[in-house]
């Protein structure tokens, strides 16, 4: 008896090796996603302004780097003696105004750059529902412990949020024609909306995208979709792949779903160099009961001379 049910994912056209350049931005999950990426030694930046997770913030921040839109005073405020931006996330806020935008202005250079040479951009939505600034009318994309009187709560219509992810491929295109886009949809329930709000929230998030891939398909462009979701609630459906708070994926689950990212999403060349990746990082991570003696200093060596080798073939690896 087949007590799962698998998730058929096709294989894309146009596969991640380790010549290719990855940007992830969205919630949280990106952030899991990403550090395999990073562990596995792909070329990757995640999230350079934080976790963001509705459409039209993730579309805004895209903008800001695509153009090189800096920010300005006008664009940060001062709260609990941290100024802030609600474009980004408080993790990048600083209590001296100066190297904030300092900071701000030199992520979205960095970024420009980045993306302008990218082969790849994996933006995973977590939310259709946003709050709004009742004194400037602007979604934000953190709310930095502001009191919440100051805000509104909504939920994004799918057509607002297909109109902000068409605009997202289409500033990206125009600084990057030749990058592939992977879309996707957080495993992380936000019940804090509420359960029924939560699903009615991801069937937003699915309409869209979809209806955004149907109309880019029609024209050949290359962007696909990964069932991130779609494998958590169907495939994983079980409580044993959550975390203790039984909202987030756990090691377990996060685990499961980027195996089945690399049989989609990975070429098959680079597969067995990922084996020796983790073949190294796992003898980096060893601790040894008697690191001075004979035999560990042995291991050492062999190790060493096999990051040198695998270095000598990319020499864009730091271990």
């Amino acid at each position: 008896m087949n007590f799962r049910t698998p998730i058929s994912i096709a294989k894309t056209a146009h596969p991640i090796d380790y010549n290719s350049k990855i940007i992830s931005i969205g919630s949280c999950f990106a952030e899991n996603m990403a550090k395999k990426f990073d562990y596995f030694k792909f070329q990757n930046t995640t999230n350079p302004f934080g976790i963001i997770f509705n459409s039209v913030s993730i579309e805004k921040i895209v903008r800001r780097v695509v153009e090189q839109h800096f920010f300005t005073e006008s664009d940060i405020f001062l709260h609990n003696d941290l100024w802030h931006c609600y474009e980004i996330h408080s993790e990048l806020s600083n209590s001296n105004k100066e190297e904030l935008l300092q900071s701000l202005n030199q992520i979205i250079t960095a970024t420009h750059d980045y993306l302008t040479h990218s082969t790849h951009i994996i933006i995973t939505y977590g939310t259709s529902w946003i709050y709004r600034n009742i004194q400037s009318e602007q979604i934000v994309a953190n709310c930095h412990k502001v009191p919440q009187k100051q805000f509104t709560k909504e939920l994004l219509p799918v057509s607002e949020i297909e109109n902000s992810i068409q605009n997202t491929v289409q500033l990206i295109q125009k600084l990057n024609p030749d990058i592939n886009f992977i879309f996707t949809v957080s495993p992380v329930r936000h019940i804090k909306d509420g359960f029924i709000e939560n699903q009615l929230s991801k069937a937003h998030l699915f309409s869209a995208i979809h209806q955004v891939l149907k109309i880019h398909n029609s024209q050949f462009t290359t962007l696909t979709y990964f069932p991130s979701y779609e494998i958590m609630m169907d495939e994983l459906r079980d409580y044993r792949f959550y975390a203790e708070d039984m909202l987030h994926p756990n090691q377990v689950a996060i685990d499961f779903i980027w195996k089945l990212f690399i049989d989609s999403n990975i070429a098959l060349e680079s597969v067995s160099v990922m084996q020796e990746v983790e073949e190294i990082q796992k003898g980096l991570n060893h601790r040894s009961f008697n690191p001075e003696s004979e035999q560990h200093l042995k291991f050492l060596s062999k190790l060493h001379q096999k990051i040198d080798i695998l270095k000598s073939k990319f020499p864009q690896f730091k271990f």
